[in-house]
């Protein structure tokens, strides 16, 4: 049985009484296949634990771990080609693994809630979410269609939904990110369940809507005295709000105990490289590790190729403290908003924003969805022109560039963007995704072409037998690298990252953030860094700019905005990392 700490005790006792001590569900050398034609893969293999009445529990892994189908076997959900090949999954007493259907039917939503990871695909479209509620309660508590609506609305409140009666008629796509998640929170708890399956609940959340939403769970769990799973890939979110946590790898259980011994004493090396990896749990400015980078010069020598990379010397010399790469000056950008059915309004996405990238090093824009900080980057790149203001790069004003003026400029920016997934083409190589700006621009011979990308492979940390895969054959990590070799290919001096590790894994997360400083002084790059994470941001960053609804409104120093912030929304932002709080009291037990 897992030994969950004093707080997970005091929740299992009020939940369970006399038969706290005995676990709501104990999993028994569970093993899950996927097949499909003649090739098994074996998913999950040989997972022992157990959830005591009242607590949380973390299962913790990177993507391919096993651990979301973990969740979905917990209810027979499992995607097609996945099967329970043996073991015993007890709940209550009950085994699921054999329970007909038709009684499984009974369970789902009355005694096991899900909380599925993706908001935006999980509830109905067509759907009103306070029906969404009522449905279930329809369903399982047998109400009338009035009191399930009424219900409905409480429970809305429930979770923090604020004008819940009036949220309650809306759709899904009227809703933001955060309150589509809360809904669904809704529904998990809208029968009082006795677990609550959570599967990577706030992936997709900006950190305080994230805090907010762990916040709700926590509290509900603890008000109902609700076992939780609590299925994540970051260990930092995992160590603030678990009584025990599962580290799995490869479909197996490689570590388990409280938070406290997870992140003190971690004794797998799986663990150790999660615990380094975690934003949240470290404070440290990454350094270069200094790669060489002369495979990529020596192919821009050999095809001739006008990379425009510049050495660390001669950014050192060339470049003075005050020699900022962009400058952007005033900039406004408004948006005509056309409500169905509504008069129309104007939206001020980018107010008066100003600020400067010194050459050669980290700006990083900061803020929640909505706050401007994508449509400035957007404008810093001239992707988009701005109502006014006015843009400098490397000392030419660039506000009004046109035709082929701007197409130039494209070769000294180039952006990033947040999710590989979406942005390689899939039915193209490795290598003519790389080659595909070079060729746009007429630079080199095929076979040159093909060395440069080679070369730019050996840069990103690739192994050039890639090239001749599909975006499908590659994981998220190698992806992104793709990525910012595409990006590379021409020589630009500017990068502007845009949230370019918050669709990844916490651990390749700090390996695509450890490749970009080391690019950075590689190339003589300078980048404009755009994320809603300050534990990402703090270990890039020289500068750090705050935004919210439109604004900048605070500037400075990564030193000065991450050790003594001005603005109250700073602090709340900082507060918000995940892994403050097991960092603590990992310092207050030591």
């Amino acid at each position: 049985m897992i030994v969950h700490n004093s707080d997970a005790s005091g929740r299992a006792n009020a939940a369970g009484g006399a038969q706290s001590d005995t676990p709501l569900l104990r999993v028994s050398d569970l093993q899950i296949d996927y097949t499909n034609g003649r090739t098994v893969t074996h998913a999950v293999r040989g997972l022992d634990f157990s959830v005591p009445r009242g607590a949380i529990v973390a299962i913790v892994g990177e993507s391919g771990s096993g651990k979301s189908t973990l969740s979905q076997a917990l209810i027979r959900r499992l995607p097609e080609g996945g099967s329970i090949v043996s073991g015993s999954i007890s709940f209550a007493e009950d085994d699921l693994t054999t329970m007909p259907e038709r009684m499984l039917r009974r369970i789902r939503g009355a005694e096991i809630g899900f909380v599925p990871q993706d908001p935006s695909n999980s509830l109905n479209p067509l759907l009103k979410v306070g029906e969404q509620i009522a449905e279930t309660l329809r369903l399982h508590l047998k109400l009338s269609k009035p009191d399930a609506a009424a219900e409905a609305v409480r429970i809305l409140d429930q979770v923090g939904i604020p004008d819940a009666a009036s949220r309650a008629a809306q759709y899904p796509h009227e809703l933001s990110g955060g309150m589509k998640q809360r809904v669904l929170i809704g529904i998990a708890w809208a029968c009082t369940p006795r677990l609550v399956i959570a599967d990577e609940p706030t992936s997709a959340l900006d950190v305080t809507v994230q805090r907010q939403v762990l916040d709700r769970i926590e509290a509900l769990a603890r008000d109902h005295g609700t076992s939780v799973i609590l299925v994540t890939h970051d260990l930092a979110v995992a160590a603030d709000r678990a009584d025990h946590i599962i580290v799995m790898q490869q479909g197996r259980i490689v570590e388990q105990g409280t938070p406290l011994d997870v992140l003190g004493s971690p004794s797998h090396a799986y663990t150790q490289e999660l615990v380094a990896a975690a934003p949240g749990l470290s404070s440290k400015r990454l350094v270069p590790s200094m790669v060489d980078a002369s495979d990529v010069a020596a192919a821009a020598a050999r095809t001739g190729l006008t990379l425009g990379f510049r050495s660390t010397a001669a950014s050192a010399v060339d470049s003075a403290p005050a020699d900022n790469i962009l400058l952007v000056d005033e900039l406004t950008k408004t948006y005509t908003l056309r409500p169905s059915g509504g008069a129309a309004s104007t939206l001020t996405a980018v107010d008066s924003v100003s600020f400067a990238v010194p050459r050669g090093s980290t700006f990083s824009i900061v803020g929640e969805s909505g706050s401007g900080k994508t449509t400035t980057a957007r404008i810093a790149a001239r992707i988009i022109a701005p109502d006014s203001g006015r843009i400098q790069f490397d000392g030419v004003d660039i506000s009004d560039l046109r035709g082929e003026e701007l197409r130039q400029l494209r070769r000294r920016v180039q952006v990033v963007y947040q999710n590989p997934f979406g942005s390689l083409d899939p039915t193209m190589s490795v290598e003519r995704i790389i080659a595909e700006p070079l060729r746009a621009f007429g630079i080199g011979s095929r076979a040159e072409r093909s060395e440069t990308v080679r070369a730019l492979l050996n840069a990103v940390r690739l192994d050039p037998a890639l090239a001749e895969r599909k975006p499908t054959q590659l994981s998220g990590g190698q992806r992104q690298r793709i990525a910012i070799a595409r990006a590379l290919a021409l020589g630009p001096e500017l990068l502007v990252l845009d949230e370019p590790v918050s669709a990844l894994d916490v651990s390749v997360q700090e390996q695509i953030l450890q490749l970009l400083v080391d690019l950075q002084v590689e190339f003589g790059l300078s980048y404009l860094f755009i994320s809603h994470d300050l534990g990402v941001i703090r270990q890039v960053s020289d500068q750090i700019a705050v935004m919210r609804f439109g604004k900048l409104i605070e500037l400075g120093t990564a030193d000065q905005i991450l050790s003594n912030p001005a603005e109250q929304y700073t602090r709340e932002l900082l507060e918000a990392i995940p892994g403050r709080r097991a960092t603590d009291e990992l310092v207050a037990a030591r």
